[in-house]
């Protein structure tokens, strides 16, 4: 019987998610760091009854996609999972993933085409939020270790834009120059919490300090060096978080250089971004999401639809283009103000938002006679409320677009609609957090024919 730190040699047969799949005495044994195809030795780091979580010691025949991680900080930061293998196999381990879910935990026999991935999937993320400590050997700015809140320093991050790590190695200049104390999570003493940065797709930056309190130490001094060294320095913001708990930004801030906000384009629209707005992280690719939501909501241009879970309103102001009205609905009450400046900006006049949660406003309206042709869902990673989806039932759209970020939910969610009346006809994923375990999937579905709406 297999027991903690035993050394086994295995055979990987399969994906796991993006760990490796292998089997002994009965077991199901979850390898980090191996592919399928691999012999490895494997170490057992946690044994449960029927499966075993263990890590990889040495690969003793490797994959044909096994690459070296061209991060140094692979081996410790939990921001990627997936560089040791070559990009196409992660795109393959995320298709398997999506068909897994879907059928297992859906009950769903649906084609999944090849994931959508990026052709230069690096330097990709237009914001990056780095925790700042202080270990013996001096100031820690980076990520998080994996499952922790020890900070990997890090000097520069592969998929962040360079103009972020620009900033990165600045403001760790400015921190050490003028000894600025670092926010110490066990006694909640100190000043600096967070680096955040934001980068337009012109290269212009939006730089947020999170501190403490609500004055810098030598805060003329911050701004020249970053205007020095950012040639696309847009602003410079001092962000006020006092709580206590592992928020990154708190709700005051306070403009200490340039513009109020950071201009940024998506999908053929302006937005104008603050401190605390909601941006999807990689452009590149939330345009092929996006478009692909789009196409799959088939609209001629006389439907009503409904944008569930819409944010800042991007993909409702892309339908607002095809539909005849849509009805955003979201529950941060900021990013609905987003919304309508997003929609004002644009010119977009067909559209209205709701800052209520879905699985309360859309049974009222609903209920008060609200129908739709189509609705859009895109809810965080928990999915849908039962509340939500039985008001879609209820108004009986011909359409419904779910675009989701865990298909373990979206899977949990599309077995509700299948058996109220609805089939899925089409999936895509999407390739948005490249190196990552994570992937985006967009399934449609449509109203069989011999359903019919309730009212």
């Amino acid at each position: 019987m297999l027991k903690k730190n035993d050394e086994v040699t295995l055979t990987i047969e399969r994906f796991g998610g993006e760990m490796g799949i292998a089997h002994l005495d009965g077991m199901t044994l979850f390898v980090q760091d191996a592919l399928p195809g691999e012999q490895v030795i494997a170490r057992a780091q946690r044994v449960e009854k029927t499966h075993a979580f263990l890590k990889t010691l040495q690969v003793l025949s490797p994959s044909p996609s096994r690459v070296q991680p061209p991060c140094p900080y692979y081996e410790k930061c939990g921001g990627c999972v997936c560089q040791h293998m070559a990009y196409n196999l992660s795109l393959e381990m995320k298709r398997e993933r999506v068909r897994d879910a879907l059928k297992r935990l859906g009950g769903l026999d649906v084609e999944v085409p090849p994931v959508i991935g990026m052709e230069d999937p690096w330097h990709f993320r237009n914001k990056s939020a780095m925790p700042v400590g202080a270990q013996r050997e001096g100031i820690q700015i980076g990520f998080y270790a994996p499952r922790s809140h020890r900070i990997v320093d890090v000097d520069r991050c592969l998929i962040a834009k360079e103009e972020s790590n620009l900033a990165l190695s600045v403001f760790r200049r400015w921190m050490e120059k003028f000894r600025i104390l670092p926010y110490q999570e066990g006694s909640r003493t100190g000043l600096i919490r967070h680096l955040m940065t934001r980068v337009s797709r012109t290269g212009q930056v939006m730089a947020v300090v999170v501190a403490t309190q609500n004055t810098l130490p030598h805060e003329r001094e911050l701004i020249a060096m970053l205007r020095a060294a950012v040639p696309g320095l847009a602003s410079l913001y001092l962000n006020i978080n006092k709580r206590g708990d592992n928020v990154i930004l708190g709700l005051e801030n306070r403009l200490l250089f340039g513009e109020t906000r950071l201009e940024d384009t998506l999908c053929g629209l302006k937005f104008s971004l603050s401190p605390l707005s909601f941006f999807q992280i990689n452009p590149v690719q939330t345009e092929k999401l996006y478009q692909t939501a789009l196409d799959f909501a088939e609209l001629t241009g006389d439907e009503r639809v409904a944008d569930l879970y819409c944010g800042a309103g991007t993909i409702s102001l892309m339908l607002a283009k095809k539909a005849r009205h849509v009805v955003g609905i979201e529950i941060v009450p900021e990013a609905i103000q987003d919304a309508k400046e997003n929609a004002r900006r644009n010119g977009v006049e067909n559209v209205e938002f709701y800052a209520a949660p879905s699985e309360t406003l859309l049974p009222q309206l609903v209920s008060q006679g609200l129908r739709m042709d189509a609705v859009v869902l895109d809810p965080p990673r928990k999915g849908c409320e039962e509340a939500v989806l039985a008001a879609i039932v209820e108004a009986g759209p011909k359409r419904v677009v779910y675009v989701s970020c865990d298909v373990a939910t979206q899977a949990r969610d599309a077995k509700y609609l299948c058996a109220h009346g609805y089939e899925v006809i089409r999936c895509q994923s999407v390739d948005m957090f490249c190196h990552s375990s994570h992937v985006e999937n967009v399934l449609a579905f449509s109203r069989k024919a011999s359903e019919k709406p309730t009212k």
